[in-house]
């Protein structure tokens, strides 16, 4: 047996590269948020060879001391943190000192730097084996220069398995595109040989934000943005979501933002898709660019070389704020829907937030299962209870008109005054801006949904019905474990579960809608959920889906008549409505037809 030994420096640090840098992205990705800690305006980004021949990032920020560039590519050297307690509040991207001496020991670096009150630059070289240079005088304006030459040229084995030049370009410009989104008010410039591939100005004007969603993801996710801003226990939540009638296959355009620091985190995923679930299509998924700013006390960032996982003190409050306010915003009615002022205040690199309260009141209105006939005895009866809505209403005298009295009425009401059926299915209807067409089925069934739920949530409780005979489960003891642990939760939610022996669970009761042949298979998803994220929306979901069922059928049908004072009715119900954009199942339920485009339907103006 070989005795223990100290490997040597290169060695150690190629092995530590291992973790850092795992393609030409890693590598970009550690640059240019070095250059955004010193405070750069500008970067520009030259590629070679889809940066394996060459990285070179170029800023204007304050540059590094002659003294400190040999410091500056060693490893574990940094003037980012200097106690323990630096390290428990990061505010800066990069911390940890290791990347320019990983990139180094697998490439050829040169390290270029100027501060404002030097006479010139100076320059350091470090590769492979070759840990650093002297300094030596070089020709540069104010800011830092880092080239990266030959990327794995001493490890060809990890070169091999790098992809063709154009996926490893297409990996690094996903990486310019978060940094970018991360700090609008810095211009970014990418250049691959001789073609400049990507040129994206500083949006420094609050108002002008947005323009950078549409710099990078197009018009069209820029036309369907929402702007959220909720403020809640010392955190805030700021950005923008796409409307749900835009969505896409892969969730491929969502990023968030820790304090600056683009991440990925399962809790805060999970409560993105629980806003989305009844107001889109099963399988789809929505655009998204949020920043969450915390106190860099209760988050923990020193989780992982790569720094893409963080950690949060207070894990289960941040996913409830995040998902609250999400909630919020996708399901505010139409007649409460203004154009939201952009945030005075665009994301950065430090935040300096209070310590975060232990309690936040987040918690969604619970659902009482016991409601169910009662709600749908009423949704059965809403098909003749059109006329009556107005009645019960109290609506101001220009809601029974068939129409608008005038151009100030008609501002009131988003969706117009109904014109016409057509075919029974469709609502013609004429607003400021020009034709509404609402699918009356949709929108209806929408509305008798959301009924449904404020009664349930009315009853304060979800009713459970006991099992005349008991469900015995055989699940694994870890699985066992977390159901003991999470036993009063599940509780609430109307399952009711006790441990047995180590690999046994019984479960003695259920929500009453739930049907006894679903219970075994719920309660192992609930678990399986329990165990991967900490959290579960089994039940929430299926009580969801067996209120949408029964609203849809409680809704007007397709082919049902109905009168101008019915349908102005129905208008009206959409407007006060939350969600009501979308049915059940993530259909729009109507659709506005510019004026703009009607004439051009017919030519006019040409």
């Amino acid at each position: 047996m070989s005795r223990i030994h100290v490997l040597p420096a290169h060695l150690a640090n190629q092995i530590a590269a291992g973790e850092v840098v795992e393609r030409p992205a890693s590598v970009v990705k550690e640059l240019l948020e070095n250059a955004l800690d010193a405070g750069a305006g500008q970067i520009d980004l030259d590629l070679e060879q889809g940066g394996v021949r060459l990285i070179k990032v170029r800023d204007n920020g304050a540059g590094i001391e002659p003294d400190d560039l040999p410091l500056a590519v060693a490893r574990h050297a940094t003037s980012k943190i200097k106690v323990q307690e630096d390290l428990e509040a990061v505010r800066s991207l990069g911390f940890r000192g290791e990347a320019l001496a990983s990139i180094a020991s697998v490439a050829r670096l040169s390290l270029t730097s100027r501060t404002a009150s030097a006479e010139s630059a100076w320059q350091v070289r470090a590769s492979g084996q070759e840990l650093g240079s002297e300094p030596e005088p070089a020709a540069h304006p104010q800011g830092t220069t880092v080239e990266v030459r030959d990327l794995f040229f001493n490890t060809p084995v990890r070169r091999k398995f790098l992809r063709s030049e154009s996926t490893e370009l297409d990996h690094i410009l996903d990486v310019v595109r978060r940094i970018a989104l991360s700090r609008m008010d810095v211009g970014l410039r990418v250049r691959h040989g001789t073609r400049e591939i990507l040129h994206l100005r500083p949006r420094t004007d609050p108002q002008q934000a947005l323009g950078r969603l549409e710099d990078i993801f197009g018009k069209a996710v820029a036309d369907a943005a929402l702007f959220v801003d909720e403020q809640a226990s010392q955190m805030r939540l700021w950005g923008w979501i796409t409307q749900p009638s835009f969505s896409r296959a892969q969730p491929d355009m969502q990023y968030i933002y820790v304090n600056g620091r683009v991440i990925r985190d399962r809790a805060l995923s999970y409560a993105m898709r629980r806003a989305f679930q009844d107001v889109m299509f099963q399988g789809r998924h929505p655009a998204l660019v949020l920043y969450l700013e915390i106190d860099p006390l209760e988050v923990d960032v020193n989780v992982h070389p790569t720094k893409h996982e963080v950690r949060f003190r207070e894990q289960r409050l941040v996913h409830d704020f995040v998902f609250r306010s999400l909630y919020h915003r996708l399901r505010q009615p139409l007649q409460q829907e203004m154009a939201p002022e952009a945030s005075t205040a665009l994301p950065v690199s430090e935040v300096n937030a209070p310590t975060v309260a232990h309690q936040l009141s987040l918690t969604l209105p619970r659902i009482d299962a016991g409601a169910v006939e009662r709600s749908l005895r009423a949704g059965q009866q809403m098909r003749q209870e059109v006329r009556s809505w107005m009645a019960s209403r109290h609506d101001p005298e220009p809601l029974v008109q068939e129409q608008p009295s005038s151009v100030v009425a008609e501002k009131d009401y988003p969706l117009g005054f109904a014109l016409a059926q057509l075919q029974n299915i469709f609502i013609l209807a004429e607003n400021q801006e020009g034709l509404v067409v609402v699918d009356m089925h949709a929108a209806h069934e929408r509305i008798a949904y959301e009924r449904m739920k404020s009664a349930w949530a009315e009853e304060g409780g979800v009713a459970v019905q006991p099992l005349l005979i008991s469900l015995v489960l055989h699940v694994s003891a870890h699985e066992a474990d977390c159901a003991e642990q999470a036993m009063d939760e599940l509780k609430r939610l109307g399952l009711e579960l006790e441990r047995q022996s180590k690999t046994t669970l019984v479960l003695r009761a259920l929500p009453s809608v739930i049907p006894l042949s679903e219970a075994e298979a719920l309660v192992r998803d609930v678990l399986a959920d329990l165990l991967e994220q900490g959290l579960s929306d089994r039940l929430e979901v299926r009580l969801n889906e067996l209120m949408a069922t029964m609203a849809c059928h409680a809704a007007v049908r397709a082919g049902q008549r109905l009168s101008l004072l019915e349908m102005n009715a129905l208008l009206r119900q959409i407007e006060a409505t939350p969600a009501a954009s979308q049915c059940n199942h993530g259909r729009p339920t109507w659709v506005q037809v510019p004026l703009a485009e009607l004439d051009r339907w017919f030519l006019r103006g040409r």
